[in-house]
């Protein structure tokens, strides 16, 4: 099992470093092409939310293992901004505060099998995703 990795996140590179490093755990983990895609993509929507939101964050990867014995990436996207008001709201598709077309958090809790954001006002938001490797048992995503 590796150790988490954290990359800082305060640029547009940064938010390209961590998809690739996704990318390199989940093609360990022998995840498919299209899975290794789909979290990358994840990664992009919550890390951009930092640059944009919260000027700086950091995102967390780790490999996991659940007591069945599947191997999966956690991801971990948390900041110091503003945080969330309303996250039901911020969880609809349309929903935006910042001007943008409010897919990235609904996107992002589609896209892979876990999905928890925890945010208060004034104290940031944390934001983690989970994909679980092959022959998980996972279902069909939505």
């Amino acid at each position: 099992m590796q150790a988490e990795t954290r990359i800082a996140i305060e640029s547009d590179a940064d938010v390209v470093t961590a998809r690739q490093r996704a990318r390199e755990l989940a093609g360990e983990l022998e995840l498919s092409s299209t899975d290794q895609t789909l979290l990358a993509t994840a990664i992009s929507e919550v890390a951009r939310n930092i640059t944009h939101y919260a000027t700086r964050g950091e995102v967390r990867l780790r490999v996991i293992r659940d007591s069945g014995g599947r191997e999966g990436i956690e991801v971990v996207a948390s900041d110091d901004g503003p945080g969330i008001a309303d996250i039901e709201r911020a969880l609809q598709d349309g929903y935006t505060t910042g001007g943008g077309l409010g897919l990235g958090l609904p996107g992002a809790r589609r896209l892979v099998d876990e999905f928890h954001i925890q945010s208060e006002p004034s104290a940031g938001t944390t934001v983690t995703l989970v994909m679980w490797g092959r022959n998980s048992g996972r279902s069909v995503r939505a």
